[in-house]
Protein backbone atom coordinates (compact mmCIF):
# COMPACT_ATOMS: atom_id res chain seq x y z
CA UNK A 1 0.00 0.00 0.00
CA UNK A 2 1.41 3.33 -1.05
CA UNK A 3 1.87 6.30 1.72
CA UNK A 4 -0.80 8.30 -0.13
CA UNK A 5 -3.34 5.35 0.54
CA UNK A 6 -2.47 4.92 4.05
CA UNK A 7 -2.74 8.42 4.52
CA UNK A 8 -5.75 8.91 3.08
CA UNK A 9 -7.72 5.53 4.84
CA UNK A 10 -6.35 7.29 8.32
CA UNK A 11 -7.60 10.61 7.08
CA UNK A 12 -11.07 8.68 6.27
CA UNK A 13 -11.66 7.41 9.33
CA UNK A 14 -10.46 10.11 11.57
CA UNK A 15 -12.84 12.49 9.49
CA UNK A 16 -15.77 9.70 9.13
CA UNK A 17 -15.98 10.48 12.89
CA UNK A 18 -15.31 14.79 13.25
CA UNK A 19 -16.85 15.59 10.22
CA UNK A 20 -20.15 13.97 11.01
CA UNK A 21 -21.39 17.12 12.83
CA UNK A 22 -19.40 19.80 10.55
CA UNK A 23 -21.10 21.39 7.83
CA UNK A 24 -23.01 20.09 5.75
CA UNK A 25 -22.01 18.14 2.98
CA UNK A 26 -21.50 20.33 -0.42
CA UNK A 27 -24.04 19.87 -2.89
CA UNK A 28 -22.84 20.03 -6.63
CA UNK A 29 -23.92 20.28 -9.99
CA UNK A 30 -21.35 18.19 -11.70
CA UNK A 31 -21.54 14.85 -11.17
CA UNK A 32 -19.21 12.36 -9.67
CA UNK A 33 -17.64 9.37 -10.29
CA UNK A 34 -18.46 6.42 -7.63
CA UNK A 35 -15.02 5.37 -7.21
CA UNK A 36 -13.53 8.72 -6.81
CA UNK A 37 -11.01 7.95 -9.17
CA UNK A 38 -9.38 11.10 -11.42
CA UNK A 39 -12.25 13.22 -10.10
CA UNK A 40 -11.41 16.75 -9.03
CA UNK A 41 -12.84 18.89 -6.60
CA UNK A 42 -12.74 22.61 -7.72
CA UNK A 43 -14.11 25.68 -5.55
CA UNK A 44 -13.82 29.25 -6.20
CA UNK A 45 -14.85 32.56 -4.07
CA UNK A 46 -16.43 35.55 -6.25
CA UNK A 47 -12.90 36.51 -7.26
CA UNK A 48 -12.25 33.31 -8.63
CA UNK A 49 -15.07 32.77 -9.92
CA UNK A 50 -14.38 33.27 -13.48
CA UNK A 51 -11.14 31.35 -13.57
CA UNK A 52 -12.22 28.72 -11.70
CA UNK A 53 -15.00 27.78 -14.59
CA UNK A 54 -12.49 28.52 -17.06
CA UNK A 55 -10.19 25.87 -15.25
CA UNK A 56 -13.26 23.46 -15.01
CA UNK A 57 -13.65 23.37 -19.14
CA UNK A 58 -9.71 22.96 -19.10
CA UNK A 59 -9.47 19.76 -17.05
CA UNK A 60 -12.99 18.74 -18.60
CA UNK A 61 -10.98 18.85 -21.77
CA UNK A 62 -8.44 16.49 -19.79
CA UNK A 63 -10.49 13.81 -19.57
CA UNK A 64 -10.97 14.64 -15.41
CA UNK A 65 -13.99 14.01 -13.90
CA UNK A 66 -15.16 17.70 -11.95
CA UNK A 67 -16.89 18.54 -8.83
CA UNK A 68 -17.89 22.21 -8.96
CA UNK A 69 -18.88 22.87 -5.17
CA UNK A 70 -19.19 26.55 -6.05
CA UNK A 71 -19.79 29.54 -6.04
CA UNK A 72 -21.81 29.36 -8.78
CA UNK A 73 -21.56 33.43 -9.70
CA UNK A 74 -19.79 36.52 -8.81
CA UNK A 75 -21.69 37.58 -5.64
CA UNK A 76 -19.67 37.95 -2.73
CA UNK A 77 -18.87 34.83 -0.55
CA UNK A 78 -16.39 33.58 1.86
CA UNK A 79 -13.54 31.87 0.33
CA UNK A 80 -13.12 29.51 3.76
CA UNK A 81 -16.56 27.79 2.98
CA UNK A 82 -15.46 26.73 -0.31
CA UNK A 83 -11.92 25.70 0.48
CA UNK A 84 -13.23 23.65 3.16
CA UNK A 85 -15.48 21.53 0.67
CA UNK A 86 -13.12 21.07 -1.27
CA UNK A 87 -10.82 19.59 1.04
CA UNK A 88 -13.11 17.84 2.61
CA UNK A 89 -14.01 15.80 -0.92
CA UNK A 90 -10.27 15.42 -0.61
CA UNK A 91 -9.73 14.15 2.54
CA UNK A 92 -13.01 11.58 2.46
CA UNK A 93 -11.38 10.40 -0.90
CA UNK A 94 -14.50 11.52 -3.27
CA UNK A 95 -11.75 13.11 -5.14
CA UNK A 96 -8.32 12.59 -5.54
CA UNK A 97 -6.99 16.11 -5.89
CA UNK A 98 -8.99 19.53 -5.25
CA UNK A 99 -8.73 22.87 -7.11
CA UNK A 100 -9.50 25.86 -4.94
CA UNK A 101 -9.34 29.03 -6.39
CA UNK A 102 -9.60 32.92 -4.84
CA UNK A 103 -7.98 36.59 -4.96
CA UNK A 104 -4.63 35.98 -3.65
CA UNK A 105 -4.72 31.84 -3.32
CA UNK A 106 -3.64 32.23 0.25
CA UNK A 107 -6.28 32.36 2.31
CA UNK A 108 -8.13 29.21 0.78
CA UNK A 109 -4.33 27.11 1.10
CA UNK A 110 -4.51 28.34 4.95
CA UNK A 111 -8.40 26.66 5.27
CA UNK A 112 -7.99 23.65 3.21
CA UNK A 113 -4.42 22.91 5.49
CA UNK A 114 -6.77 22.58 8.31
CA UNK A 115 -8.43 19.54 7.09
CA UNK A 116 -6.59 16.29 8.32
CA UNK A 117 -4.36 14.58 5.53
CA UNK A 118 -4.64 18.03 3.23
CA UNK A 119 -1.59 19.18 1.74
CA UNK A 120 -2.71 22.36 -0.14
CA UNK A 121 -0.19 24.15 -1.63
CA UNK A 122 -0.02 27.84 -3.23
CA UNK A 123 1.38 27.96 -6.79
CA UNK A 124 1.84 30.67 -8.55
CA UNK A 125 4.26 29.16 -11.34
CA UNK A 126 5.45 25.95 -12.93
CA UNK A 127 8.13 25.08 -10.63
CA UNK A 128 6.10 25.85 -7.63
CA UNK A 129 3.21 23.82 -9.01
CA UNK A 130 5.93 20.90 -10.05
CA UNK A 131 7.49 20.79 -6.58
CA UNK A 132 4.37 20.80 -4.50
CA UNK A 133 3.42 17.97 -5.94
CA UNK A 134 7.28 15.90 -6.47
CA UNK A 135 8.71 17.07 -3.37
CA UNK A 136 5.72 17.42 -0.89
CA UNK A 137 2.77 15.46 -1.94
CA UNK A 138 0.21 17.79 -2.49
CA UNK A 139 -3.23 16.98 -3.28
CA UNK A 140 -5.02 20.56 -3.09
CA UNK A 141 -3.97 23.35 -5.35
CA UNK A 142 -4.28 26.93 -4.56
CA UNK A 143 -4.23 29.76 -6.83
CA UNK A 144 -5.09 33.45 -6.55
CA UNK A 145 -6.97 34.90 -9.42
CA UNK A 146 -5.50 38.41 -8.83
CA UNK A 147 -1.93 37.26 -8.86
CA UNK A 148 -1.85 35.17 -12.26
CA UNK A 149 -3.97 35.04 -15.88
CA UNK A 150 -5.79 32.07 -17.09
CA UNK A 151 -3.08 31.06 -19.68
CA UNK A 152 -0.43 30.13 -16.45
CA UNK A 153 -3.21 29.02 -14.40
CA UNK A 154 -3.80 26.40 -17.21
CA UNK A 155 0.03 25.77 -17.35
CA UNK A 156 0.10 25.22 -13.47
CA UNK A 157 -3.07 23.01 -13.63
CA UNK A 158 -1.42 20.64 -16.04
CA UNK A 159 1.93 20.63 -14.52
CA UNK A 160 0.45 20.03 -10.67
CA UNK A 161 -1.64 17.38 -12.36
CA UNK A 162 1.48 15.54 -14.53
CA UNK A 163 3.91 15.90 -12.26
CA UNK A 164 4.64 12.42 -10.31
CA UNK A 165 4.96 11.87 -6.42
CA UNK A 166 9.16 11.64 -6.03
CA UNK A 167 9.53 9.49 -3.29
CA UNK A 168 12.97 8.62 -2.36
CA UNK A 169 14.60 11.17 -0.24
CA UNK A 170 10.83 13.26 -0.19
CA UNK A 171 9.19 10.96 1.03
CA UNK A 172 10.78 11.02 4.60
CA UNK A 173 10.00 14.95 4.79
CA UNK A 174 6.40 13.92 3.86
CA UNK A 175 6.11 11.69 6.41
CA UNK A 176 7.89 14.23 8.80
CA UNK A 177 4.74 16.77 8.00
CA UNK A 178 2.17 13.73 8.52
CA UNK A 179 4.01 12.83 11.64
CA UNK A 180 3.39 16.58 13.05
CA UNK A 181 -0.55 16.40 12.04
CA UNK A 182 -0.69 13.16 13.78
CA UNK A 183 0.32 14.61 17.17
CA UNK A 184 -2.26 17.24 16.81
CA UNK A 185 -4.75 15.02 16.15
CA UNK A 186 -4.46 12.87 19.04
CA UNK A 187 -3.84 15.89 21.36
CA UNK A 188 -7.21 17.50 19.71
CA UNK A 189 -8.78 13.77 19.63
Amino acid sequence: MSRENEIRQLVRRTLEERLAQASPAPTSPSPAPASGGECIAIGADHGGFALKEMLKRHLEELGYAVRDVGTHDEKAVDYPDFAHRVARLVATGACRWGIVVDGAGIGSAMTANKVPGIRAALCYDLSTAKNSREHNLANVLTLGAGLIGPGLARQIVTTWLETPWGEGRHARRAALITDVERRYLRRNG
